[in-house]
């Protein structure tokens, strides 16, 4: 039985067996992959270029698009390498720096969200304190705190999972590498003993985030609803409406994947929700916060047009 010392590389789940299909996948790929890039290219650029965009909303939305770029290009380009010349493997060491990557990156992802959400809480809630509360050097301290924090969560969960023996072959039933998926080919009690415990405070840091969303937008419902003017109440919620698009976009498509129910599980199901979770969030975040942020749009308006 090999174990993790003597694996070389691991095989992923074909898209599909019909070359047509892979050339296919590679080409939806390649049109998902140059639409994220360039509209959070188009975001990143923005940024930098406007000084009107020089605000907490507008820092963080900054680190919102290198997250997803950092998660289409941890996953897709590999994807479509393997579509475009009809092969399933990835080395041992390329799959370990990729299962890192996702878990930083999405981590990070939901991690600025949750200060996002700070965010909108301040400038609704608390708007005289804005200033005081959320100014550069502490908004860049929570950033520093979050791309840190999930640096050290996913390398903690990818040393650990990768450090057991593998004895249940080489072959993910995934199109990318995963802890969970690798950790089905472990035979080491201890060791998953040991990633269980990281899960599960992981998932307490998750679930402190996500008590601290629910309450934060409870908070900013009430202070809407006593806006006398509906012109005001209408303004409040274009806050923070993209953030709770981009919210309920990231956490509905992973809370499916992780949660859904064995009955509707197989191997091309799970192939789609991948695919939903890892590839489509990415790509619509800045449709989503652009569409909604009249700044924003301006900004790239004029960057474009010179």
């Amino acid at each position: 039985m090999p174990n993790s010392s003597s694996l070389t590389q691991f095989l992923l789940l074909a898209f599909a067996d019909r070359r047509e299909l892979q050339l296919l996948h590679f080409w939806l790929f390649l049109a998902i992959s140059l639409a994220a890039l360039l509209a959070n290219g188009l975001i990143l650029s923005a940024v930098a270029w406007d000084h009107h965009l020089h605000t907490p909303m507008g820092f963080f939305l900054l680190n919102l698009s290198l997250t997803d770029l950092g998660c289409i290009c941890t996953t897709v380009p590999k994807a479509m390498h393997n579509s475009l010349w009809d092969i399933r493997t990835i080395s041992y060491h390329g799959c370990a720096a990729q299962a890192f990557l996702l878990v930083f990156f999405i981590g990070t992802e939901f991690s600025l969200l949750t200060i996002m959400c700070y965010d909108c809480y301040v400038a609704i809630c608390k708007p005289l304190h804005y200033g005081t509360l959320l100014g550069s050097r502490a908004c860049a301290h929570m950033a520093a705190a979050a791309w840190a924090t999930e640096f050290l969560i996913a390398l903690l969960h990818t040393a650990n999972t990768f450090s057991l023996p593998l004895c249940q072959g080489n072959a993910l039933g995934q199109f990318f590498c995963e802890l969970p998926h690798i950790l089905k080919l472990s035979c080491s009690h201890s060791g998953y003993l040991r990633e269980i415990g990281l899960i599960g405070v992981s998932v307490c840091l998750v679930f402190g985030c996500f008590v601290f969303i629910v309450f934060s937008y409870v908070q900013i419902f009430r202070a809407v609803l006593r806006i006398p003017s509906q012109q005001g109440r209408h303004k409040a919620f274009s806050t923070c409406l993209p953030h709770l698009a981009v919210l309920s976009l990231f956490v509905s498509t992973t809370a499916f994947s992780n949660l859904k129910p064995p009955s509707i599980s197989s191997p091309s199901t799970d192939l789609v929700v991948s695919v939903l979770y890892m590839v489509v969030p990415p790509a619509l975040n800045p449709f989503i916060y652009s569409l909604r942020n009249q700044e924003l749009k301006d900004a790239i308006r004029k960057m474009m047009t010179g």
